[in-house]
């Protein structure tokens, strides 16, 4: 199908999206690696990083539990996963207003520092790259994006805890 050609079907356009995301999931580890690695990060700590970050920006933080769950680690790694963010400066702790006894982790002001200094460019090159797109092609972009992130979030808790996975850890 050449580019800009109306004459796709709707499975050669899912088909397109689904080559897209590939790709910039792909792109996107190529660049978390070089941030993990400028800043001397493991790549459990960048992904740590990413959830924080993407659950403050949607307005539900993250407790280390919760974290530890995204993670797949034990309580224990989970633990030393965020002293070490803490310790390096990344992220901090802090209590939550509506229920004192948990705790919720946020990217600290270094953290952000640190993030915007390495991301920026990233954001100014996309930007440009979608600077001729119209308003409503951004629009529809966002509500596929939305669409599919909602998909794959459902499909990621029903595997997770779906009748079909087989159980792990039982030694027999």
């Amino acid at each position: 199908m050449a580019e800009g050609s109306t004459d796709a079907t709707r499975d050669e356009l899912e088909a397109a999206i689904a080559r897209d995301i590939r790709a910039l999931t792909a792109v996107s580890d190529q660049i978390s690696h070089l941030f993990a690695h400028s800043n001397n990060l493991r790549p459990n700590d960048f992904r740590a990083l990413m959830y924080i970050a993407t659950a403050d920006a949607e307005g539900s933080p993250l407790t280390a539990g919760g974290l530890g769950a995204l993670l797949g680690l034990s309580p224990a790694a989970i633990t030393y996963l965020v002293e070490r963010l803490i310790e390096s400066g990344h992220i901090e702790r802090e209590p939550d207003e509506l229920d004192k006894r948990r705790v919720l982790l946020h990217y600290s002001g270094y953290g952000m520092t640190v993030a915007a200094g390495f991301f920026t460019p990233v954001s100014l090159r996309t930007r440009s790259a979608m600077a001729d797109l119209p308003d409503a092609d951004l629009r529809t972009a966002h509500r596929v994006l939305a669409a599919i992130v909602g998909a794959l979030r459902d499909h990621s808790a029903a595997t997770a805890s779906g009748p079909d996975r087989p159980e792990q850890g039982r030694g027999d």
